[in-house]
């Protein structure tokens, strides 16, 4: 009978324990999407949510996100598929049954539009606003639509949001923060709209997105137009790194969502303290508004904490970064770097085609995806034709680089443009190429079957490849080269995440 006993009683806890974990609300930690994803924008539709954020010079730009819970994206569109410079922080939104992203690049700035987020997205058209960056659209309580401007600048549109009408006004001078703080720099930018209860508040960075540890910041400002006059929120800086302790650095470049539920969000993005390389992730917190209608991220909650997550269903999973090019084209984590050559690169038959151009590493570019993790490495099999060059890279940009190259005499490593070792090819046309970076440190493989790796003998330590050395606000990419003559033909890409 105890026995009898002992069993119901162990079976009515495990029950009680299942059931408290089930009623336990889902969690989320940062990063959101790890990788360098910086200076993000979203717009909530319904039960949807879009987003996209700065590509620089990798293209096809723009990328486009879709979630419906804020936490699980997948990609559905390239916004950008023409070359009109490096790509700097954009504003998604939704304005009349259209989509819209504004963007600067190429010293002006753009709009693109489209019917659904999945495209068909229009050519990019300039708005001829030169000497801003960071545009962030607004509808006031009239239907009137304009552009905040870096520098504390607002701009009037036309009725269809694809012209100015009239010449930028400033508005807005910023929040001092205290100048003993340690910054890169004043740097009022990335100006993000939010209308509620009649007010106009005003979302901008400070401080200087790299630099310092500290440099970076949200700030908040609000006004009953457009126009102004702002007054400043006494709870800035909304976000903040304070101190180098702190595993994320330089938090800054904010913009607000509510979710389905009414809770509201701040994304932002930071640098992961030791993992510069990774570039600038996208970061979220909870967003909680005061009595006298200000917001603020509720106290003793850090981007480092566990958080309970947004209202929505986790219905996507985060895509990953490896292809097995079964398709008829190339994923949406692909991008080229400066030189948008998509000819170069065919899928066919499950493999990838990359037909070779420049002489060199240095002539040509790399086909990349956004590496996003501090152990992971790349595996890629291949083969060559006659003339060709092929290889794995890590890639900051032309100068800031590493890769193992293969040709028909040889595996060599290189790192900075500068060769380290060769080893005799054995393998010929083909064979199976590895890099594997284990934080920071980076090692070359190659292999007959892509199971028995044989390592180069030479190692290259790459926490130094970041924006404080190379500048230019990019990350350190994974990918693959194609040079010479002929072609590559790449069979399996796999990017794989390391414990």
């Amino acid at each position: 009978m105890k026995t009898l006993q002992s069993k119901l009683t162990l079976s009515l806890i495990a029950i009680t324990i299942a059931l408290n974990a089930w009623a336990q609300p889902p969690t989320f930690s940062n990063p959101v999407l790890g990788g360098d994803y910086p200076d993000p924008s979203v717009v909530r539709v319904g039960d949807d949510y879009y987003l996209t954020h700065s590509s620089f010079d990798y293209y096809p730009g723009l990328l486009v996100w879709h979630s419906k819970d804020l936490i699980h994206w997948e990609r559905i569109s390239h916004a950008l598929n023409e070359y009109v410079g490096s790509v700097w922080a954009p504003d998604l939104v939704y304005v009349n049954g259209k989509f819209y992203i504004y963007f600067p690049a190429g010293g002006t700035n753009w709009v693109v539009f489209a019917d659904s987020p999945e495209g068909p997205w229009s050519d990019p058209i300039d708005l001829k606003l030169s000497g801003f960056i960071d545009p962030g659209h607004l509808v006031d309580a009239d239907g009137n639509r304009y552009l905040y401007l870096s520098r504390g600048y607002v701009v009037k549109l036309t009725a269809d949001g694809l012209a100015t009408d009239g010449e930028p006004v400033f508005n807005y001078e910023g929040w001092q923060f205290p100048k003993a703080w340690s910054t890169e720099c004043f740097c009022l930018e990335s100006p993000k709209s939010t209308v509620k209860d009649g007010w106009y508040y005003l979302t901008t960075a400070e401080g200087g997105t790299a630099g310092p540890a500290t440099a970076h910041m949200v700030v908040s400002a609000r006004a009953k137009s457009p126009y102004g006059p702002f007054e400043n929120s006494p709870y800035n800086p909304v976000v903040h790194t304070k101190d180098r302790s702190e595993r994320w650095w330089n938090q800054g470049h904010g913009t607000l969502v509510e979710d389905t539920a009414g809770k509201w969000w701040i994304l932002y993005h930071g640098y992961e303290k030791y993992f510069w390389t990774l570039g600038r992730q996208m970061l979220m917190l909870p967003i909680e508004w005061t009595e006298d209608g200000w917001f603020r991220v509720p106290e003793g909650i850090g981007a480092a904490d566990q958080q309970t997550a947004p209202a929505g269903k986790p219905t996507l999973t985060n895509p990953g970064l490896s292809d097995d090019f079964a398709h008829d084209e190339l994923g949406l984590q692909w991008q080229f770097f400066k030189r948008f050559e998509p000819k170069r690169a065919k899928v066919e038959e499950g493999k990838l085609i990359f037909e070779a151009d420049g002489k060199s590493f240095e002539d040509s570019s790399p086909l990349l995806v956004n590496a996003c993790d501090r152990k992971y490495e790349i595996q890629a099999e291949f083969t060559l034709s006659d003339g060709a060059t092929g290889g794995l890279c890590l890639y900051y940009n032309e100068t800031g680089n590493m890769h193992i190259a293969v040709n028909e005499k040889s595996f060599s490593v290189y790192n900075r443009g500068k060769r380290k070792i060769s080893v005799p090819n054995e393998l010929g046309k083909h064979g199976y190429l590895r890099i594997l970076n284990e934080e920071n440190e980076v090692s070359f493989y190659f292999s007959a079957d892509g199971n028995n790796w044989e390592r180069v003998e030479r190692s290259i330590e790459a926490s130094g490849f970041n924006h404080n050395v190379f500048g230019e606000f990019l990350s350190l990419r994974a990918g693959l080269i194609s040079f010479g003559k002929g072609e590559v033909t790449y069979d399996n890409f796999v990017y794989r995440k390391l414990d």
